[in-house]
This record gives structure tokens, C-alpha cells and sequence, in this order.
């Protein structure tokens, strides 16, 4: 972030409110009284820091990074990638992005995960990697498939990615989630209709980028994230963004 840089003021109305009944889950959790901000630390700027030798060849692609090497993933294999950037457009290196997911079933590969839908014993479900100098970064993986949840009767989540952004340090992280375009489950989920603006939500959903996609072998889908300001992704943990 810029010293002295001027930022648009964002919109409260933007991101969810803090008490919403439809999403049942989150009740019990929805704090109680007003929230109060703190000023960061200089250990939580500064450190702790991820090192970049530690990214590995395959971290990137979920297809190939878990099982046995000469087998892949199953499921529609495609390509996530778009640019990190601030609200003024400036791409943002050297940013660590870290995704997790369902399977191609709609099975997380966690203790905690009782669908009945089966695991995949090449695909893990996680990912990571380190956005360009433009701000460019690049998934390989398999599109997830929706699952039920016990929000309500026959309540089902789309199908999503889960996007978590690191700044220098550990203590800058944010957190989203990924959508796709034309998934007719988005406008049904009670966690998508916390956010008030039907724009902002539309910035959770990656665009299908044909340009992008490879014939006879994976499509493509583009998904840019903006870190604060009027305009910012909406995250799920600082509204405010960076």
C-alpha cells in the first residue's frame, strides 16, 4: 500500500451484514455488539513471512500435485487464473494465493466431510501459487461439483473455489469464494444473498474466457480480485480489504 495514496471510500452496503437468519449457520456467530478496529501491529507487517523458494512445481495444478503421478484427477479439468490488483487497476506481485475445493462429486477431502459422494484418490483438493509482476496468477484443476448442506430443506451449494490471498506477512490474509458463471444454484445460496449488491456478487462469479480454454482438454475461467475500495471483492473475513 502507497503512503499518503488517496482511496475511494467503500460502500458499507457492499459486503454482508453481520446478522443474517437465512444463512442458519451463522447465527450463533454474529457478534453481539459493535466491532472494533485495531491498528496492525508491527509483528503482524512484518512477520511472519512465506518463503517463495517453497512453492513447488506442481502447486499449482490440483490435476496432478496429490495422487499418483501416473494418474490425474477425475472430473472437467480447467484452467482459473485472472490478475490481483488494487483499486486503481496496479497489479500485485509476489502475492501467495492459496485455493481449496470440493472434488468433481462435491466432496471436500476432510474427517469432516460426510457426503456420501466419493473421494477422488488423485485429487486433494488444495493449491497454491505466487502472482506475477503483472499480477497474473494461474490454476490448473477440476471444476467442483455442488453439494448439499444443512441450511434448510434441500439446500445445495454451487459449485466454488475458495481463494485465500496472502499480503507480506501471514497476518495479511484475505478470504473468498469463487463462483461460476451460469451456475443457476448461485441466486438460491443463503451464503451469496448475505450480500446486498447484486454487483458485488458478480464479482465472485468467474467469467467463462474461451480464449483461454484448450480444445479437446480443459476450459478456461477468468476471475480477477481487486484488495479494497469502493469497487474491492467482496471477502469474508476483512470487508475493508487491505
Amino acid at each position: 500500500m502507497n503512503e499518503g495514496a488517496i482511496y475511494r471510500p467503500r460502500s458499507r452496503n457492499w459486503h454482508p451484514v453481520c446478522h443474517t437468519p437465512k444463512y442458519k449457520s451463522s447465527i450463533l456467530r454474529t457478534p453481539k455488539k459493535p466491532l472494533i478496529c485495531f491498528s496492525s501491529t508491527s509483528s503482524e507487517v512484518t512477520g511472519p513471512v512465506f518463503g517463495h523458494e517453497l512453492i513447488g512445481q506442481l502447486d499449482n495444478d490440483l490435476v496432478r500435485n496429490f495422487g499418483n503421478t501416473d494418474e490425474t484427477a477425475i472430473g472437467p479439468r480447467i484452467i482459473v487464473h485472472g490478475r490481483v490488483i488494487d483499486e486503481g487497476g496496479n497489479p500485485v506481485p509476489n502475492a501467495l494465493i492459496e485455493i481449496w475445493q470440493a472434488n468433481a462429486a462435491g466432496r471436500y477431502r476432510h474427517k469432516n466431510d460426510n457426503y456420501i459422494a466419493p473421494l477422488d484418490p488423485n485429487f486433494g483438493g488444495c493449491g497454491r501459487t505466487l502472482t506475477a509482476a503483472d499480477g497474473s496468477y494461474e490454476f490448473f484443476t477440476i471444476q467442483p461439483g455442488a453439494y448439499p448442506w444443512p441450511n434448510h430443506e434441500n439446500a445445495w451449494r454451487p459449485g466454488h473455489i475458495h481463494f485465500s490471498v496472502f499480503g507480506s506477512s501471514f497476518a495479511q490474509r484475505l478470504i473468498t469464494q469463487m463462483y461460476f458463471e451460469g451456475d443457476p444454484l448461485i441466486p438460491l445460496c443463503p451464503i451469496v444473498n448475505t450480500i446486498p449488491d447484486k454487483r458485488a456478487i458478480e464479482q465472485l462469479v468467474a467469467r467463462l474466457d474461451m480464449q483461454r480454454a484448450v480444445s479437446m482438454d480443459r476450459l478456461a475461467y477468468r476471475f480477477d480480485v481487486i484488495l479494497r475500495g469502493r469497487n474491492a471483492t467482496p471477502f469474508e473475513n476483512r470487508p475493508e480489504g487491505t
